[in-house]
């Protein structure tokens, strides 16, 4: 198969028109051109911050499960403004920010470039260039087996490199530099506080990171290399701390030894770790994929099927960059920042945004991506369970809005962030999930029993002792819908009520996930026990009288009816949770009031809750809007209230603005929607193909059950399909629909069955 490539006539001149590359740990965004270039690097581990950060802010908190008692007090008497007060002591300042680290510079004599190309299948960017009358070509990729950035330059060439950060130097050797990280950054929309980065040290740990650059000359070429080595990396992995002195000579040794490798094994090694990756699976829609695709053209709304294929692959290409096993999942901009006070911290934001990052991770075939945020879970488990203990006197763990590597659970915003997305005690609900569905797709029982059982059963422990009894039913209060709000009788904007749509539908799957890997594990728990009581006891969901599926408990009008966030809906997409016909025709008449698009992440939940609903043709619509190019101030904070609509960068980044890399992965995770899906123990092979899309296929589509599905379509009926087993229980039915037509298969593990119109 060809690979995919995408093409831009010249060097890049601002970093959203920069080529994006990364190995999970360390990432790149590579400008091009002859003369002096720049290549912006990141580090994965490179955080403001410290790892007793947490704990510190939790002792810092006035807060208590008294002041929680007065809090519902206040709620249940409508008295709103006492209630915020008194919430405002549960916050504790912000989580921390994901930095830039350093800028590798590279001079050639003047030339002139005939373009950059990105190899989506392959994570290589090349650039040919004209220089004193000779071909250059100079190929730059990140190494994940070798752990260091590649620059390579064909032919003999004079080059100069240099190294610098934005952060603080303290030492430099030659072209290696030793940095010293701030130990604490605040958010830019923290305008008040003095000192937004601040320097220091912490008790018993080092904020330090090295850089090493080495040059091999040959014959053929020039071959420049970068390693890392950083102290909270150590912190990361639980590995003992080392000196500035040690992490000096690891970076060194890692340049060292990749640039006496040479660039053919390093480029053979990095592609043979990351093209099985990337070629798990894949989307056509139409006839092209391969090739190489000029991004103005992609941009210009010619080809919308093509820019659907290159989206859908682009998405995994970056999620696989930005998030590998051994380093921190992918942030707000998945491993790529040039700020000191980038927009929200570059965190993770836990209402939405983290997990929108990860929900192609199993579908496209991208598992592995997906380890990086179990270990942040593991890592939440531990200070969420010191801040449900302190803050709410319950069992288990919380997480709320923001978290960072260092595992920050606690509400952020200083004593005046607004409780519509400060005070949410469901961060932690939402993103256990994604445990089960790692199992749920690959039926991996050690993976159940060690990492996902652990978490839910904590998550859930947290949930039983957070319900609490109203009007005969379980809920949750304090309870907010993320950042949306609601009109009072008296005609105030407000957003504290009790037991949010959102917190039911979260908690009720947490239960009954939880009580499914018990019993699949064989295992006997008294909190599965109180599990079974408490189901039964969940307030229903609401349908209010104009049909819709209520956000809250009671009909309270919408602040903004045209609300980006679609939080209750979260019971339709990713949880599949609404189970009756007027339930799913409720959901669908909120998504038809909500009307299209804002921006990035908006557009795409917007692309997969349809793909759901079965409805294409507004899933075709929601992308065109999403893939318009945007041609406002790439460098402004929009409203974040979705008055201004996003698009696509020059780079194709999925803009708000600023941007945001969520829009990015979720694009893959709808499509993927759209011609095969997997819930409620069904394989629905074109759910959801839109008229306009005739023709297409699907290779190694991930489906729950431990199967995975080839599709191939023309005329817009389903050519055949494959249906594989590659994992999971071989007594296990395999129900496969296909337009009201049903089949039930029996497969052992390995074996697959060929599909024309469901017959065998």
């Amino acid at each position: 198969m060809t690979d995919l490539l995408l093409s831009w006539p010249h060097p890049a001149a601002d970093w959203t028109e920069a080529m994006p590359l990364g190995n999970g740990r360390l990432g790149a965004m590579v400008f091009g051109g002859a003369g002096r270039t720049r290549i912006q690097v990141n580090d994965a581990t490179v955080w403001s911050g410290t790892p007793d950060g947490p704990a510190a802010a939790l002792a810092a908190v006035d807060a208590g499960p008294d002041k929680l008692a007065e809090v519902r007090e206040a709620v249940s008497a409508r008295d709103f403004r006492r209630a915020e007060k008194l919430l405002m002591a549960f916050e504790g300042r912000y989580s921390q920010e994901f930095l830039p680290y350093v800028d590798l510079w590279l001079t050639l004599p003047d030339g002139i470039s005939h373009g950059r190309t990105l190899d989506l299948d392959s994570g290589v960017a090349t650039e040919k260039l004209t220089i004193g009358g000779h071909d250059v070509e100079r190929t730059t990729w990140v190494s994940r087996p070798a752990q260091v950035l590649c620059v390579a330059l064909s032919g003999p060439i004079d080059v100069g490199v240099e190294v610098s950060t934005p952060l603080r130097e303290v030492s430099r050797a030659g072209l290696d530099l030793g940095i010293e990280i701030p130990v604490d950054g605040a958010p830019r929309h923290e305008p008040q506080v003095e000192e937004p980065l601040r320097y220091g040290t912490a008790e018993g740990y080092d904020p330090f990171g090295a850089v090493s650059v080495r040059i091999a000359r040959t014959g053929s070429g020039v071959l420049i290399v970068l390693a890392s080595s950083t102290s909270a990396y150590d912190a990361w992995i639980g590995d003992r701390r080392h000196t500035r002195d040690e992490h000096r000579r690891r970076a060194a040794v890692l340049a060292e030894r990749a640039a006496a490798t040479g660039a053919a094994e390093l480029r053979r090694a990095h592609e043979a770790d990351l093209r099985p990756l990337l070629a798990a699976s894949s989307l056509r829609i139409g006839e092209r994929r391969g090739g190489t695709h000029d991004v103005a053209g992609l941009l210009s709304g010619a080809d919308e099927q093509l820019t659907a294929t290159v989206l859908f692959q682009y998405g995994r290409y970056l999620l696989a960059s930005a998030s590998r096993p051994g380093a921190p999942p992918a942030n707000l901009q998945g491993i790529w920042n040039d700020e000191l006070r980038p927009a929200w911290s570059s965190n993770y934001t836990i209402n939405i945004n983290t997990q929108m990052n990860y929900w192609a991770a199993e579908t496209t075939g991208l598992g592995e991506c997906h380890q990086p945020l179990f270990d942040l879970l593991g890592k939440l488990a531990v200070t969420g369970a010191a801040v449900a203990r302190e803050l709410y006197g319950a069992r288990g763990w919380v997480a709320h809005h923001n978290t960072d590597p260092w595992g920050w659970a606690l509400p952020a915003g200083m004593g005046h962030g607004n409780p519509s997305w400060a005070l949410w005690q469901m961060g932690g609900a939402w993103l256990v999930q994604h445990a089960w569905d790692h199992y749920d797709f690959t039926r991996d029982r050690a993976f159940l029993e060690r990492t996902a059982w652990p978490l839910l059963r904590g998550c859930a422990e947290f949930c039983l002792d957070w319900l609490v009894e109203h009007d005969g039913f379980l809920g949750t209060c304090p309870s907010t819908s993320p950042e949306n709000l609601f009109l009072s009788e008296a005609g105030t904007k407000e957003s504290l009520t009790h037991s949010a749509t959102m917190d039911l539908v979260l908690i009720r799957a947490v239960f009954e996930r939880s009580l499914a890997a018990a019993e699949t594990l064989g295992v006997y728990d008294p909190v599965c026990t109180e599990i079974e009581a408490a189901l039964p006891r969940l307030r229903p969901l609401p349908v209010l009288p104009d049909g819709r599926l209520g956000e809250w408990a009671e009909d309270r009008p919408e602040e903004d009816p045209a609300h980006r966030h679609l939080s209750h809906l979260v019971a339709l997409y990713p949880l599949g949770q609404l189970d009756t016909p007027g339930l799913v025709e409720a959901a669908r008449r909120v998504l038809d009031r909500r009307g299209p698009g804002a921006m990035g992440w908006s557009w795409a939940w917007k692309i997969a809750l349809r793909a759901r609903l079965g409805d294409g043709e507004t899933a075709r619509k929601l992308l065109g809007e999403a893939t318009q190019p945007f041609t406002g101030d790439r460098h402004r904070d929009a409203p974040v209230d979705g008055s201004e609509w996003g698009g696509l960068l020059p780079n194709l980044f999925s803009t708000h603005p600023p941007f945001q890399i969520d829009g990015n992965y979720g694009f893959p995770a709808g499509l993927a929607e759209l011609v095969v899906q997997s819930q409620n123990g069904v394989l629905a092979l074109l759910p959801a193909l839109p008229a306009d899309w005739p023709s297409g296929e699907a290779r190694g589509l991930r489906c729950r059950g431990g199967l995975a599905a080839d599709v191939e379509w023309r005329d817009g009926e389903l050519r055949y399909a494959v249906v594989r087993r590659l994992s999971g229980d071989p007594a296990e039915p395999v129900r496969v629909r296909y337009r009201g037509r049903e089949t039930t298969l029996s497969l052992r593990t390995g074996e697959s069955t060929v599909l024309k119109g469901l017959r065998c």
